[in-house]
């Protein structure tokens, strides 16, 4: 497996509030690092002030440490970082947050930090390093666990360690090639040839197998995303109520087409009935019409023509193209989590059985 810094694309990502040197110290420290890790890209995740201020510090053409950082380490190369890479958290009026202190603002932030994070981790020709040295405490937990939920292999996680003095010094970005003298608050001077930067790297556990394939591609917030993996971890329950048209595996409910959630009702009834595991041979067509028709109402097209369909009996491509489709949606909805809601499997071909491997006491069933 190749080390984080052979891949071709490589991302700095970091929170940043009233202190936008935690970039160019975390720049400096990568580039110092054995082997060194050099980004081609560097994002910030802040609020309008911590905007304001990493543009003033860093990008000004006047006297921006992040272009004087690269002058004096040409190591570093030209990573791209301008005004699009500066990704400001957008409160719950749609509106940059100036800071973040309510409970809105902190679950906006979560949310924003979430959908960055599965952005950027969905390029597997990319390599991510994450700061949470900067910013409000809460932004770096978040960015933390948002981490923890979709890093791969080659991503790091990371706090950037100044020695003091010149930790928090408002003059101090970097350790300049030409050493500089620095006044402290007492009137004492300093000199950054004695500056220590370092980065501490922190180990995480990686939760994105977890992950259903719909929140890996960020299309749910934080808090959606946790409750998720949570439920992987929860006792397996399976709710169906066909009056509803509504599956629960856990406390989600998982969106299934209507002939999806009539075929997984007629195993779910298979099970609590005493017969968990059938073949496509001894299954007669009226088990899953009477569910189908409840969901669906006996006038619609599609249950005419499956009605039709199965005039002779159940057919094996029926039963085999239906149980792929409901193992599909669960594993879709539910990622890793779905193991307990698949069909398994019992003997060998020609005579396989599949079935609900689910407890009767964790079934229920509402027609």
């Amino acid at each position: 497996m190749k080390t984080p810094h052979e891949y071709p694309r490589r991302l700095l990502l970091a929170v940043t509030g009233l202190s936008p040197q935690i970039v160019t110290e975390t720049l400096y420290a990568l580039a110092h690092a054995a082997p060194p890790f050099i980004p081609t890209e560097v994002h910030l995740v802040t609020t309008a002030e911590g905007a304001r201020l990493a543009r003033a510090a860093l990008l000004h053409p006047d006297g921006g440490q992040f272009h004087a950082l690269l002058a004096d380490y040409p190591a570093l190369g030209r990573p791209a970082f301008a005004e699009a890479h500066i990704h400001v958290i957008a409160g719950p009026d749609g509106q940059p947050l100036a800071d973040i202190r309510t409970p809105q603002e902190n679950a906006a932030a979560a949310d924003a930090i979430t959908a960055l994070m599965s952005e950027l981790t969905r390029d597997e020709t990319a390599a991510l390093h994450v700061s949470i040295a900067g910013g409000r405490k809460t932004m770096g937990f978040y960015l933390g666990y948002a981490f923890s939920l979709y890093a791969r292999p080659q991503d790091r996680l990371s706090h950037v360690l100044v020695s003091p003095p010149f930790e928090s010094h408002p003059e101090f970005f970097y350790p300049p090639a030409r050493p500089k003298r620095l006044a402290t608050r007492e009137g004492k001077h300093i000199d950054t040839a004695e500056a220590i930067v370092t980065l501490a790297e922190i180990p995480v556990v990686r939760l994105r197998h977890g992950l259903p394939e719909a929140l890996r591609q960020g299309r749910a917030g934080y808090g959606e995303t946790v409750a998720a993996l949570s439920d992987s971890f929860a006792p397996p329950r399976l709710g169906i109520d066909l009056a509803a048209r509504s599956a629960h595996c856990g406390d989600r409910r998982v969106e299934l087409k209507p002939a999806q959630l009539a075929w997984l009702a007629f195993w779910a009834e298979t099970a609590l009935a005493g017969r968990p595991m059938r073949r496509w041979s001894e299954i007669d067509p009226a088990e899953f019409l009477r569910p189908y028709a409840r969901v669906v109402g006996i006038d619609a097209c599609a249950f005419e023509k499956a009605r039709k369909r199965l005039a002779q009996g159940m057919e094996k491509e029926f039963f085999d193209e239906n149980n792929a489709k409901l193992e599909a949606a669960l594993k879709n909805a539910l990622g890793p989590a779905a193991a307990p809601y698949l069909l398994g499997r019992s003997g060998k071909k020609p005579h396989l059985r599949r079935g609900l491997t689910l407890p009767v006491a964790a079934i229920t069933l509402a027609s």
